[in-house]
C-alpha cells in the first residue's frame, strides 16, 4: 500500500468507527457510549510512531470530548458540519496536503473527506461500504477495535 508512505497525520470519525453507532439512553435523559480499549491503544502506538491522532466528528458530544481528554488527543472537533473545510484548515495549519491524511469514517458524512485525502478507510459495519470506493475496509466493526486496526496497517506499511 504505497499510498500510506506518506501519510504524516491520522483522522478519525468517532460514532460508528470508534463506537457501535448506538447511543444508549437512560430514563434521566442521559446518553452513553461505549469505547473500544484497542482503539485508545492506537492512539498511543500512532503517537510513538510520530503520528498525531485527530478527530472529527458531527456529534456534539460530552463524552467524545472526555475520551479524547483520556487518550490526550489534542485536536478534536466537535458539532462539525463541514469536515472537509475543517479538515482543510488543519492541514493548512500543520503544513501538510490532504494526501498526507489517512481518515476512517462510516457514514454520508464522510464520503468528501474519503474521496480527498491520501488514504481512506471505512469500518466494516458501514451502511456505506458498497457505494463509496476507499483504500481499504477494516474486518473489524466499529465499536470493535476498527480504528486500531486501520492504525496498524498505516504503521506496518509505513
Amino acid at each position: 500500500m504505497n499510498k500510506i508512505k506518506n501519510i504524516k497525520l491520522v483522522v478519525t470519525d468517532i460514532d460508528g468507527v470508534w463506537t457501535d453507532a448506538k447511543m444508549h439512553y437512560t430514563n434521566d435523559g442521559d446518553f452513553m457510549k461505549s469505547f473500544s480499549t484497542y482503539d485508545g491503544m492506537a492512539v498511543q502506538i500512532l503517537r510513538e510512531k510520530g503520528l498525531e491522532t485527530v478527530i472529527i466528528t458531527s456529534e456534539n458530544s460530552k463524552i467524545v470530548l472526555e475520551r479524547a481528554k483520556k487518550l490526550k488527543i489534542e485536536n478534536i472537533v466537535l458539532n462539525e458540519k463541514n469536515k472537509l473545510k475543517k479538515l482543510k484548515e488543519i492541514c493548512a495549519s500543520k503544513k501538510i496536503s490532504l494526501k498526507e491524511v489517512a481518515y476512517i469514517g462510516d457514514d454520508l458524512n464522510d464520503v468528501e473527506v474519503l474521496e480527498n485525502v491520501g488514504f481512506s478507510a471505512l469500518s466494516n459495519n458501514s451502511p456505506i461500504k458498497d457505494k463509496v470506493n476507499v483504500d481499504y475496509v477494516t474486518v473489524r466493526k466499529g465499536g470493535d477495535g476498527a480504528f486500531r486496526e486501520f492504525a496498524d496497517l498505516i504503521i506496518k506499511e509505513r
